[in-house]
């Protein structure tokens, strides 16, 4: 039997918690051997980012191909890919080596609600990445800056967003609800089937930093294992719900900290 493999193709977070090494940490903990290329270096810790270094177009194409000339993906996972060349260059490969599945975290919008991209690098994810995506996993501010409105409020226009960003070329959109308010947080996948509302408690903890990548790895993982759609969305939710609530048991830096990525082992 052979050993399933995902491939994150994203940023590096010198402090751990987000980007390419919470990917590869949630791949381990799923059982999954994962894979690594990087679009870009931050210096960064738990209270913010205090630099950015961005790998040339042609050396992220480079990782991408090494990869795939040697190791059997069975799902990727894009985060941050910081400027319009990066994400034509991924996509450029993508389109020479076909992935079964691809999931797509459009990294756009900081919790602040601050653009992380710029717009060139937005209608680059919208024309060349989302139309090779099998899952894309925006939050609620990302969902509206993909469809230029305002950010959904209730379930009926998160499900209408959802649908509008179906017209994009992917075939589901998981809209997540962290930054929603209540006592539940609930993510709707959206395909043109159906929505289902994926509920969970809501975690009174300031240790969330992470928690989008290690969501869409999740879902990624659960792909690359042969799980079906909905199955690996719902196991990435009820993982990394497991992963905040677990979360106060570290202390670790002084702001936004990490989430419990092995929880289940420790």
């Amino acid at each position: 039997m052979s050993t399933p493999v995902a491939l994150t193709i994203a940023g590096s977070d010198s402090s751990g918690g987000a980007g390419i090494q919470a990917d590869l940490k949630t791949f381990a903990a799923l059982s999954v051997y994962g894979a690594s290329v990087l679009t870009a270096l931050t210096a960064q810790n738990t209270t913010g980012v205090t630099g950015v270094h961005l790998v040339p177009p042609d050396f992220v194409a480079a990782q991408i191909d090494a990869v795939f000339n040697d190791l059997a993906v069975g799902a990727v996972k894009i985060g941050m890919v910081a400027q319009a060349p990066i994400a034509e260059a991924i996509a450029a490969s993508l389109d020479r080596w076909t992935p079964r599945h691809v999931v797509l975290d459009p990294v756009m919008v900081a919790t602040s609600g601050a653009r992380l991209l710029p717009e060139d690098a937005i209608d680059a994810l919208r024309r060349r990445l989302i139309p090779l995506a099998t899952l894309i996993t925006p939050n609620l501010p990302e969902a509206a800056a993909l469809l230029d409105e305002a950010v959904a409020t209730s379930e009926e226009a998160i499900a209408a967003q959802g649908m509008r960003l179906l017209t994009l070329g992917c075939p589901a959109v998981l809209i997540k609800g962290g930054h929603g308010q209540g006592a539940e947080s609930t993510d709707y996948l959206v395909t043109a089937e159906h929505t289902i509302a994926l509920p969970s408690p809501r975690v009174a903890t300031q240790n969330t930093h992470g928690t989008g990548c290690s969501l869409s790895s999740a879902a990624a993982a659960g792909l690359a294992k042969g799980e079906s759609l909905e199955t690996a969305v719902r196991h990435a939710k009820a993982f990394i719900s497991g992963a905040i609530a677990a979360a106060d048991r570290f202390t670790v830096g002084h702001g936004h900290g990490p989430v419990h990525h092995l929880y289940r082992f420790y």
